[in-house]
């Protein structure tokens, strides 16, 4: 259940005699309070796209979900009304973005991959523009294979090895090349980049042997700086043709990284401390280790050993001048000694056990020299929302409380620990996975065993503490035969919202610890959170009362908004502005600027490639003015942080469903329903002048019957006078260009000329808006063959003008009070393809989908029911049925069915 916080408020159960009956303390009253204030001013967003599936093949469509929630609020987020999400390359460049609009919280969408691409380790990004202020850490980011068979005549396998050479670092890379049917390239020459951290840092040639096997070695001498990188390999075919692989080089070594984490923060001087480790190997995945930890005399004092993903823990009392160390063997027999933190003469350890099912136990430890000098207080919050709070005395070196679960939100809680100054001394970090807390999503009449192409009919059943609820869910169908899930490294809605959103950095399979609610996995969780603890509340800030730096908005709607000022720069109030698309139908608006020159369009709707023509005036109708458009600064790629999630070799990785769905592939293309890309052969160009090459002209840069350049535009005050006279066949009627074919062509009236302006349709009357001297070129169309390919629009001729800075610009100037404008639009939401074979009709073409059914917008009703219907494919094997949504109090679903087509 969702919990609303108090405070200051006073929260305990279970606690000993130690602590006080009563929190009277004015100065952290205002501290809580100061919190409180925070959280409800800058509540903070979170996001998670639930797939279709986890992996894909160049053809496939990538379809998803997005839940957005307020973290202060814990409900769906009314705060953006606008999703990003992107696809990016192993470059870290954006492929595609999507702009998605989103409604009480959710969206959904779909990215459609063509066979331009190539395999590899792409990423999934998506956040809002409220998000960026928190910064990139709480996006939603995860990366995913995705294979080519379909469109791809190369395939590559690499094995690396590494070795050392004094301070060096070897790495040895053993590519083998070959073709769709597993056929080695042989006698081939490659040409091969390795690349660290971006530079080139080895380049060289080779030959394939029988095996089509190339061998690459590279000595790097400054392991600490180059860490990771790849070999991009161009390989000579024998038909002439060239093909580049790119190949992830995850680590230039075999090291293994450990680290050791005292609970609370501080190892204090004879106390027992809790300390966790963590061992990562040079590709980001845990590496089990074990080992001894030793005082400076050399006397054993604990061993230790990871017991799941490189993690576990030991305890250890300090003693007064002891220096302690952790002697660690590797799995393939190294040693290596680690130095432990620094252990403080005096201060405070907060220790936590979450591992009980129904409460946590927390107890603070103080060194002898801290008993009775100072009033302790200790907070519990859950993004930002305080949940517990109470004051302890320090009379006792042991303090403890008790605190149910039940009153807790799931997710991650954070413990932090206060001195009599109010002054955080330990903090800590614990989980409650209160399942009770959920939706429990159902189907009913789902049987457990169907027919090839049989209908599924079922029901959504959505219930919360065991009463219905509305809800919107999302709904995927796959077959495991060609989609192997990986439950324990899936990403799904409870690893996104109640885990990853609050934890920075890479997570080694998140969804293990959802499948089991048992002490082990509830001591695996613990040790992740004691090693991987991360804030997103930062006391001090509050203390300090420091707001976070607000850089962007909520977007609210869709606007186009900016400032007129005139030449020096002044602000020009009262200004007409208006604002015109001929995208989709001609569209126009005007408004006034207010005091300080500032417009604003909003409310708008459009999609994905809209341009706009902006247009401003004086007060006395004069052009003489600037137009300065608010245009919000795209987000920059960050590294990939789950190097752990990277494949070396993506398409053996996903061999099985590249095979199932190159016949998928191939049967669309049969059927007209999938295109492939042209490769042509490489011919050498020799550059011809084109008087038009930045045109927008459909036919192609420069094919018109006439063309007028700059230099013919010098002595011109207006673009009829240009045109006038000069070219046959072109007549100027009160500012409209006609061709004298057109002026009597039509029962309606006379045909004008379209005019096509840096790519934008605008009305024939615009013309003399732009100025001569702004101007590139002007194309003339006017017969069949050049006209036809503009429809009916072309009708009565076209001239397309270039601007001389109206080459694809998101916003170019090219006359005065004049700017053309392409923002980003909401991307147009597409219907995932699901075939009917009702009783009686027959269909004899194979039905290979490897998504059986995807729904993202399935919505129960007062009694918690949705009807859902779909048929199967003709491929056997068991069918999964995962199920994630939302309620308006933001309860999360995620439930897994499973039944078998025979």
């Amino acid at each position: 259940m969702k919990l609303k916080s108090v405070v200051p408020a006073l929260v305990v159960l279970g606690i000993c005699c130690s602590f006080v009956a009563k929190l009277a303390d004015p100065p952290f009253d205002e501290l809580l309070k100061r919190l409180q204030d925070y959280n409800k001013k800058y509540p903070q967003e979170k996001v998670h796209l639930h797939l279709d599936k986890p992996y894909y093949a160049i053809g496939d469509d990538i379809w998803f979900k997005a839940y957005v929630i307020n973290t202060e609020s814990g409900a769906p987020s009314n705060i953006s009304q606008a999703l990003y999400v992107e696809l990016i390359n192993e470059k870290d460049s954006i492929k595609t973005q999507l702009k998605q609009p989103l409604s009480g919280g959710i969206s959904w969408g779909d990215f459609k991959l063509p066979d331009t691409l190539s395999e590899g380790n792409y990423r999934i990004r998506a956040y809002t523009q409220w998000m960026r202020n928190a910064g990139t850490e709480f996006f939603f980011d995860k990366t995913i294979k995705i294979g080519n068979s379909w469109a791809n005549r190369v395939f590559t396998h690499t094995d690396y090895s590494y070795s050392k050479e004094n301070t060096a670092e070897k790495v040895t890379a053993k590519i083998k090349f070959a073709d769709k049917n597993g056929l080695p390239y042989t006698d081939s020459e490659v040409n091969y980049d390795l690349q660290l951290n971006f530079r080139s840092l080895a380049k060289g040639k080779a030959t394939t042997n029988a095996e089509g096997e190339i061998t690459i070695s590279y000595l790097n001498t400054q392991p600490a700086l180059y860490k990771s990188g790849k070999i991009v390999a161009t390989i000579n075919l024998p038909d002439k043709q060239k093909a580049t692989k790119s190949i992830p080089l995850k680590a230039t070594s075999n090291a293994v990284d450990v680290q050791f984490f005292p609970e609370g923060g501080n190892l204090v001087e004879g106390l027992p401390n809790k300390i966790a480790v963590k061992a990562v190997n040079s590709s980001g995945l845990g590496e089990d280790v074990a080992g001894l930890i030793v005082d400076n005399e050399g006397t054993e004092v604990n061993r230790f050993e990871s017991t799941h993903l490189g993690m576990g823990n030991f305890v250890v009392n300090p003693q007064p001048g002891k220096v302690y160390s952790a002697k660690v063997k590797f799995k393939d027999g190294s040693e290596q000694t680690f130095a432990l933190p620094k252990v403080l003469p005096s201060g405070y350890v907060l220790s936590v056990n979450s591992s009980n099912p129904e409460k946590i136990v927390v107890k603070i430890l103080m060194s002898a020299d801290l008993i009775g000098t100072s009033e302790l207080k200790l907070v519990a919050q859950h993004s930002g929302n305080v949940y517990f709070v109470t004051k302890a005395t320090s009379q006792k070196q042991i303090v403890t409380a008790s605190i149910p679960k039940k009153d807790l939100p799931s997710g991650i809680i954070q413990f932090t620990l206060f001195n009599a100054t109010n002054n955080p001394v330990a903090e800590r970090l614990a989980f409650v996975n209160n399942t009770e807390d959920r939706i429990k999503a159902g189907v009913e009449k789902l049987n457990p065993t169907y027919s090839k192409r049989e209908k599924v009919d079922i029901s959504l059943l959505s219930q919360f503490a065991q009463k219905p609820i509305q809800g919107s869910f999302s709904i995927a169908v796959t077959n495991t035969a060609s989609v192997k899930p990986d439950p324990e490294n899936e990403t799904n809605i409870l690893t996104s919202l109640l885990l990853r959103s609050d934890l920075a950095g890479y997570i080694e399979k998140p969804n293990y610890y959802f499948l089991n609610n048992d002490e082990k996995t509830a001591q695996a969780l613990d040790n992740l959170l004691m090693t991987q603890g991360w804030r997103r509340i930062l006391w001090k800030n509050i203390i300090n009362n420091i707001p976070p730096n607000i850089r962007y908005q909520p977007e609210r709607s869709l606007a186009i908004s900016g400032t007129i000022t005139s030449y020096g720069g002044k602000p020009l109030p009262n200004s007409k502005v208006s604002l015109f698309s001929s995208s989709g139908g001609f569209f126009a608006i005007d408004t006034l600027t207010d005091a300080q020159g500032r417009f604003n369009f909003d409310n708008l709707i459009f999609n994905d490639s809209t341009k706009f023509i902006v247009q401003g005036r004086t007060a006395k109708n004069k052009k003489s003015v600037d137009i300065k458009l608010d245009i919000v600064p795209g987000q920059i790629v960050t590294k990939n942080t789950n190097t752990g999630d990277i494949e070396v070799n993506v398409n053996e990785a996903l061999q099985a469903y590249l095979k199932r769905s190159n016949n998928y592939f191939d049967e669309l293309t049969k059927r007209g329903l999938l295109e492939r890309s042209l490769m042509l052969n490489e011919v050498k160009i020799v550059e011809k002048r084109n008087d038009a090459k930045n045109s927008s002209n459909l036919n192609g840069a420069g094919r018109a019957d006439f063309i007028i350049t700059a230099e013919m535009l010098q002595n011109c005050v207006t673009l009829s006078q240009c045109l006038q006279g000069r070219v046959a066949g072109l007549i100027i009627e009160n500012g409209i260009p006609y061709l004298t074919r057109n002026m009597f062509s039509s029962l309606s009236g006379k045909v004008p000329m379209q005019i096509v302006l840096d790519g934008m349709h605008v009305e024939a009357d615009f013309l003399d808006n732009i100025m001569p001297n702004d101007v590139e070129s002007i194309e003339v169309l006017k017969s069949v063959g050049n006209t036809a390919i503009y429809g009916s629009r072309g009708g009565g001729g076209v001239l397309i003008i270039t601007t001389k800075r109206g080459g694809g610009f998101a916003g170019s100037t090219f006359a005065p009070g004049i700017i053309t404008f392409a923002p980003k639009g909401y991307h147009t939401i597409r219907e995932f393809y699901s075939p009917k074979y009702e009783p009686g009709t027959t269909d004899s073409r194979p039905d290979l989908r490897s998504t059986v059914y995807w729904n993202p917008h399935v919505v129960t009703d007062k009694e918690g029911k949705a009807a859902i219907n779909y048929f199967n494919t003709d491929e056997a094997g068991t069918y999964r049925v995962v199920i994630e949504g939302i309620d308006v109090m933001g309860h999360l679903a995620r439930t897994v069915y499973t039944y078998e087509v025979k």
